[in-house]
């Protein structure tokens, strides 16, 4: 990842169709678009490769979060389980709805501790949302069998694991909707993108019309459309499905590439006794796009992580101590820093985040180490990375051993 270190023909051939034309909007302009239409051509592509019967293109992933909690009918009051480690939009689609984020510790996998989950819920929980951090998945078999009980709708953040699979399906298609991110930094990108896959007809109805004003799309006069309930603009351009159609031909080469340099990275540091990896649950595969590894203790994980960037090891992540993806970092959320008033049920429902114990979560983040997989590495630089990697936890390790 990402893969915009790939860019070629491809998504030069979909964009310069587009320019052609000159149109950018995805709808109307039907007889002077060339036969173009690149976000439809998308849409359909996408939803036969992550085998699902529906997918609706948007602007970002916050936008796929926002348009799937309100296709499956999530608003003000409703409470959405999410982990602790995630990325803020996780939390910002659920609060711009009016709903309450409820976060729970994570486990061994970095993601949502089924166990917290069940814990958490109370007779307004709408939504469990787990997080697939870092190319990998969260315990679904437990997580669909807690929704199963209580009734609530699956919602996969699959933003950071295309390509992952959990049971031989795709992240992301495995709850009632899955959720991904096409920015300029993920596995594919169009600059800034989102999708939502799902199999429900009723949903995806939904998202197609509420992600455009409202519009029902029926007919062929974008004019005379009626609005079937209040909706906004999540619309992703044709500028930048062109350049994901493009990208989405070469998914496959990237997930090669990244479980090549993601296996010569972890068969290195498998070596290293005291290093061990997050757990990917039975049955998953993980999508390679960051090497997670874990040292004994938080102090040892701290210096290993300022030795790797002393050694020029560049594109590892000490998430614990990160202001974008981990909980301690979220001081304007702990805090309801927010421009505007906030819905009450937000104000009244929202635990007290400066004072809940996420010890449990503290214990895996603050021993965790993310190494990000690039594409453009050539072997012998992944090669060189990895006696890098060694040579660093050894020395923090067994510095008696090390000179």
């Amino acid at each position: 990842m990402p893969g915009f270190e790939l860019f070629g023909e491809a998504e030069r051939k979909h964009v310069n169709d587009v320019m052609q034309s000159g149109i950018l909007m995805r709808y109307g302009f039907d007889g002077v678009r060339n036969g173009h239409w690149k976000a439809k051509e998308f849409e359909q592509t996408f939803a036969h490769r992550m085998g699902t019967q529906h997918c609706q293109l948007v602007s970002s992933g916050t936008a796929a979060l926002t348009v799937a909690l309100a296709s499956a009918g999530i608003g003000a009051g409703d409470e959405v389980i999410m982990p602790t480690f995630t990325f803020v939009a996780s939390f910002e689609s659920v609060m711009l709805l009016g709903a309450v984020p409820v976060l729970v510790d994570i486990d061994d996998t970095l993601t949502l501790d089924p166990a917290a989950v069940e814990a958490a819920i109370t007779p307004k929980t709408r939504c469990v949302m787990p997080v697939h951090m870092c190319g990998s998945m969260a315990r679904l078999s437990e997580l669909k069998r807690i929704c199963s009980v209580h009734e609530l709708v699956l919602l996969e953040d699959a933003c950071q694991a295309l390509g992952g699979t959990f049971e031989g399906k795709t992240l992301g298609s495995i709850g009632d909707l899955g959720c991904f991110s096409f920015d300029f930094v993920k596995t594919i990108t169009c600059g800034e993108g989102g999708a939502v896959i799902t199999n429900d007809a009723k949903i995806a109805k939904n998202a197609d019309q509420f992600q455009d004003h409202g519009h029902d799309h029926i007919g062929n006069d974008r004019g005379a459309e009626t609005h079937p309930f209040l909706g906004y603009n999540f619309r992703i351009s044709e500028l930048h499905a062109a350049v994901g159609l493009g990208q989405l031909e070469k998914l496959d080469q990237f997930l090669a590439i990244q479980k090549q340099h993601y296996t010569i990275l972890r068969t290195a540091l498998e070596k290293v006794d005291g290093v061990t990896f997050r757990t990917v649950p039975e049955g998953g595969e993980e999508n390679y796009s960051f090497l997670n590894f874990f040292l004994p203790t938080q102090a040892l994980t701290e210096k290993a992580h300022k030795a790797l960037s002393e050694a020029g090891v560049d594109g590892c992540f000490y998430w614990f101590k990160n202001n974008w993806h981990y909980i301690k970092g979220w001081e304007h959320l702990r805090n309801l820093k927010s421009l505007g008033k906030l819905p009450q049920e937000v104000q009244q429902q929202i635990q007290d985040l400066n004072n809940t114990d996420f010890s449990k979560s503290d214990q895996w983040m603050g021993r965790t180490i993310s190494s990000l997989i690039k594409l453009s590495w050539t072997e012998a630089q992944v090669l060189d990375r990895a006696k890098a990697m060694v040579a660093v936890c050894e020395k923090i390790l067994f510095p008696q051993k090390t000179h």
